[in-house]
């Protein structure tokens, strides 16, 4: 297999994770050297048919030319991004070359609306997959992230991002959390609106590394809302880079949402390892013992040993039997 750019890219991501800030810029780059994944079909999700995500996101907007949304924090903004499976078109064949990933091509924002209710309209009569990205991640890798998933899962709702202000480097770990905190209210209500449109069918959550920390405080500020708990079908959380403490306590406070969760993680991740030591030392989720998170009621799928990985960070992506883990906890939730 010839040598990609986004090859170098995680080798270097290998050399940084020895300094104590290397957590997860290659969520979207080992699907493409993985030995486990497998050829896509172009007809295999509704994305794959119809390639449009559509997107709530607390970004700054940028313009109407790439990369559309940037680092900075700003308004709740929707908007509906125009997808290339890798492969398809010429933009896609380029992307595939290169990269192994799906093409941003376009995006286009609401302007004349409320965006929340842009959004809810958008998913009108479907299933919603809600994507939540993690930490070190552009608005661009993050939507092709999305389209991956929901391609691998053969997903046939409306698949939707939740992007918040990552700054995009390895050095803004501290700036991240700050800006994934900040953006709780933005995902609170979008997940509202969603739930305030009778027509929209289950919405199933999945969050990527620093994203589980937005993800629940999201769900935890929304306790007393039984009826955005009760439209939830599932909620997985690949690799959570949360304080298992914090993790514990929040988890205890979601009463029987927590049955609909199910917890990814990997004794041996090393993106959450150099987590750990930033936090003092404090274990994260993702890389907790087994029977104390499933003593909190939630499902818990151990991927150790599965698969290849440079950090073992994004398995969830990157390796078709633990992306089987996700499709199986959305099954539940049906």
């Amino acid at each position: 297999m010839p040598v990609t750019r986004r090859d170098f890219s995680c080798r270097s991501l290998v050399l940084a994770a020895l300094l104590p800030l290397g957590l997860s810029a290659c969520a979207q780059s080992e699907a493409s050297v993985s030995p486990f994944s497998e050829p896509e079909r172009a007809d295999a999700s509704s994305l794959g048919k119809e390639p449009r995500l559509l997107v709530m996101t607390t970004r700054n907007a940028t313009g109407n030319t790439a990369p559309y949304f940037g680092t900075d924090r700003g308004p709740l903004t929707f908007a509906e991004i125009k997808l290339d499976p890798p492969g398809r078109g010429i933009a896609g064949r380029v992307s595939s070359a290169v990269s192994g990933d799906w093409a941003v091509l376009g995006a286009e924002r609401e302007t004349s609306r409320d965006a929340t209710r842009a959004f809810a309209q958008a998913a009108n009569g479907r299933d919603v997959l809600l994507y939540v990205h993690g930490f070190n991640e552009s608005f661009e890798s993050a939507a092709r992230s999305a389209g991956q998933l929901s391609h691998a899962l053969e997903f046939q709702g409306r698949t939707a991002l939740f992007t918040w202000p990552s700054g995009g480097k390895l050095f803004d770990y501290a700036y991240d959390r700050e800006s994934a905190l900040w953006s709780r209210d933005g995902f609170v209500q979008a997940l509202q609106a969603l739930v305030a449109n009778p027509t929209v069918g289950r919405i199933h959550i999945v969050a990527h590394s620093m994203g589980t920390f937005l993800t629940l405080e999201g769900l935890r500020e929304l306790r007393d809302s039984q009826d955005v708990y009760a439209r939830i079908g599932s909620v997985v959380l690949a690799s959570p880079d949360v304080d298992i403490d914090a993790f514990e306590q929040t988890v205890k406070k979601l009463g029987p949402l927590a049955r609909r969760m199910t917890v990814i993680i990997d004794p041996g991740d090393r993106a959450l390892a150099l987590s750990a030591r930033i936090a003092g030392g404090v274990a994260r989720a993702g890389a907790a013992d087994r029977s104390r998170l499933e003593s909190l009621g939630v499902r818990v799928a151990d991927t150790s040993g599965r698969g290849w990985s440079m950090l073992r960070h994004d398995l969830f992506l990157s390796n078709s039997e633990v992306t089987q883990v996700v499709r199986r906890a959305m099954d539940r939730g049906l």
